[in-house]
């Protein structure tokens, strides 16, 4: 996965973090997190704000589904 890829990211924090709420997730959290994907494959460096907000808006909606 690389940081254009939200929605599948989001599946994979899901899924990996059930009993989080995403809506209190801190961005450096985050960050590291999806760092720590076995499946996410980019550069750390290639992330910013408006990507990781993204991320958390998915999450967020699959946490509410």
């Amino acid at each position: 996965m690389k940081w254009t890829d939200s929605r599948d990211i989001a599946i994979e924090l899901y899924n990996a973090f059930p009993d989080i709420n995403p809506k209190t997730v801190r961005f450096t959290d985050l960050y590291r997190w999806i760092l720590e994907l076995d499946d996410f494959d980019d550069d750390p460096n290639h992330s910013n704000e408006k990507i990781l907000e993204a991320i958390i808006l998915c999450w967020i909606d699959e946490s509410e589904n």
